[in-house]
């Protein structure tokens, strides 16, 4: 195939042509850079723009464009670039751009990948993800429009994520006749809102992606009052962040154990920051073990000395206890270990924040499980003005405290994006809901250790003769919960078995009389009976509760909370209609009317359990024959 010039397109190139294209470029720095600015800036006319102008382009992907451009092409008989980017039938259709296409281009001085990411508020969290790994941002603005709200809500995530290196592009300049004032008009009026965000400095260019005005070639005869750089010019001569991070302290979460054969134990991850070399003393966080580095060997040989951004296996010269999800580091200048934080969130999913839920929370090569709080505040991304806020919903950003179910390596996300940025995953649905960078661990987490005891609760366990257990009874109001829970009780004290019961209505009199019923609350109410009902089951308890806990995932956190096999849902399964038709409290007909609000089965879901270990079913079986039926399948408790 002929090529007008050697390109880097994945989706482009067979394996060959990448490699041979990186042994001819790979001495060149790489900068990764987002474009981000409101809807039609003309982002991805730029991107389109300087993979033309870099000759990026193979000449049947020419030929295509220009019959593109004709069919889909928004500029009359030129050249559409903006299709060379935007990939997605809904996109072309539309003429936005909704995913995030990565490009890889060059010149002669550096490599770059670009991230084009979209402009309608509603696809923000697509934006997010572009800008976790870049280096500079180019926010766009149209010279027509000016400064609007998705320019300063972009700008602000800009900072928010981490990103020093900012361009100003006033694209457009073409249809607004090149005029200077326009140009610095804008330049004021973001100044004044960058200087609110933090952003304390920026590069402005007037550009056209569509003519090419002061995108690869400067200066354009058509604005002959800037004398700055052109953008490409620009971008060539910044400073990649890697070489900034080379000069940390030294940090390697460990991606996985290296263990081929016997003979051969290496560590292995990508280096976040710093250099090392044989011989350096290194410690292993959390456990704080030292040891020096042996060997630090890749596939095409062992080095004299690694640096940051390079994936690396680490021998050290003692056995220690190092696996996925530590992270080695300079012994003399180690990374914190907490549990509890302070942190920026970015709420991204549909479906707002439950505070209170479990999330797994991911942060490097670590996962745990991270329960948020209600935010301390909302950020208006166009005032920035700081909003009370009891959750928030897509593409909301707040301020919040979080802990996570043990303590986790981090540093603040301002001195480290590997160990102090992280993502929030939706434990039934598996989708990322959230992206949040750690400011600080808080001081109470320092402040509070375990007490190590003597009698342990094995101990415990021993001393009652059985098994401790927590036997949650689940099912809509009505459903015969606390009734067969108390028949349970009352077969397992004749048969000498040390038992408590907590029942959802007699707990609400005190431990949670605070708690209504909204969904937080709901979640908030089962947190804390989990919490009980382990202290009781390390007292080697057999604990029955009877709560509706209407949510699988605060049922799964309180299952995560206690060993395996000591949880034992049990699914009261009685139909809607059936507990309607008892409803011995009258709190249906309440629902019905409207005067009880947030009424499960009513106007709140009930999630059935999927996996129940028990399940018995009232409109078939008695109270005495359920009791009988659950103790059965239980026994022996010893």
């Amino acid at each position: 195939m002929e090529k007008s010039h050697p390109a880097y397109e994945t989706d482009a190139l067979i394996a060959e042509d990448i490699d041979a294209y990186l042994d001819t470029h790979q001495h060149k720095s790489l900068l990764r850079f987002i474009t981000c600015g409101s809807v039609d800036d003309g982002k991805s006319t730029l991107i389109g723009r300087l993979l033309y102008d870099s000759k990026m382009i193979f000449e049947d992907q020419l030929a295509s464009l220009e019959a593109d451009s004709a069919k889909h092409g928004t500029q009359g008989e030129e050249i559409d670039f903006a299709l060379l980017v935007d990939g997605l039938a809904a996109e072309r259709e539309q003429g936005i751009t909704i995913d995030v296409a990565y490009r890889f281009f060059t010149t002669e001085k550096r490599k770059f990948i670009v991230a084009d990411t979209p402009g309608h508020e509603q696809y923000t969290r697509n934006m997010v993800t572009g800008a976790s790994t870049a280096n500079l941002a180019v926010i766009l603005v149209d010279a027509r429009k000016g400064v609007l709200a998705q320019t300063r809500r972009h700008s602000f995530l800009v900072h928010l994520l981490g990103i020093k290196q900012v361009v100003l592009a006033v694209n457009k300049m073409d249809l607004v006749d090149y005029s200077q004032s326009t140009f610095e008009e804008i330049l004021a009026d973001y100044a004044e809102f960058a200087k609110e965000v933090g952003i304390e400095d920026f590069t402005a260019i007037p550009i056209s992606g569509f003519k090419g005005d002061n995108i690869t070639a400067a200066p354009s005869s058509n604005t002959p009052w800037y004398q700055g750089p052109a953008l490409i010019e620009h971008l060539e001569s910044v400073e990649v962040a890697t070489t900034t991070a080379q000069r940390g302290p030294f940090r390697m979460p460990v991606q996985w154990v290296n263990r081929p054969n016997l003979d051969f134990r290496g560590f292995a991850g990508q280096i976040a920051t710093g250099t090392i070399k044989p011989g350096d003393t290194v410690r292993v966080v959390p456990s704080g073990k030292t040891s020096k580095v042996e060997t630090i060997t890749t596939f095409d040989g062992d080095l004299d000395e690694a640096v940051a951004g390079q994936s690396v296996t680490l021998t050290l010269e003692d056995e220690v206890d190092c696996s996925r999800g530590d992270v080695i580091a300079a012994a003399d200048d180690p990374p914190e270990v907490s549990d509890q934080f302070c942190a920026k969130l970015v709420w991204l999913d549909e479906t707002a924040l439950k505070p209170g839920r479990g999330y797994w929370l991911k942060l490097g090569s670590q996962t745990v499980t991270a329960t948020v709080q209600s935010p301390k505040f909302e950020i208006d991304v166009n005032s920035l003005d700081h909003l009370a806020a009891k959750t928030l919903g897509l593409n909301g950003i707040g301020e919040v405290e979080l802990a996570t179910d043990k303590p986790i390596v981090f540093e603040p996300y301002d001195a480290s994006r590997t160990l102090g940025g992280f993502i929030l995953i939706d434990k039934f649905t598996n989708a990322t809901v959230g992206a949040g960078m750690l400011n600080f661990s808080l001081r109470r987490a320092q402040n509070v250790h375990w007490q190590p005891t003597t009698v342990a609760r094995e101990d415990h366990a021993i001393l009652k003769n059985q098994k401790p257990r927590v036997l949650w009874f689940t099912g809509l109001s009505g459903s015969g919960k606390s009734t067969i829970a108390n028949e349970v009780e009352k077969k397992l004290a004749l048969m000498n078995r040390h038992t408590f019961l907590l029942d959802g209505d007699n707990v609400r009199h005190g431990l949670n009389k605070d708690l209504g019923f909204t969904e937080a609350d709901r979640i908030e109410n089962i947190r804390r009976i989990g919490e009980v009902a382990k202290l009781m089951a390390d007292a080697g308890l057999i604990v029955l509760t009877a709560f509706i806990s209407p949510f699988r995932a605060e049922r799964r956190m309180v299952r995560e909370m206690l060993p395996e096999g000591e949880f034992i849902e049990i699914f009261v399964d009685t139909p809607l209609d059936v507990a309607e038709a008892r409803d011995v409290k009258g709190l249906y007909k309440k629902a019905r009317s409207g005067e009880l609000k947030n009424f499960t089965g009513i106007d709140s879901p009930y999630e059935e359990p999927e996996l129940a270990e028990i399940r018995v079913n009232t409109v078939d079986m008695s109270v005495e024959e359920a009791a009988d039926y659950i103790i059965a399948q239980i026994l022996p408790l010893k």
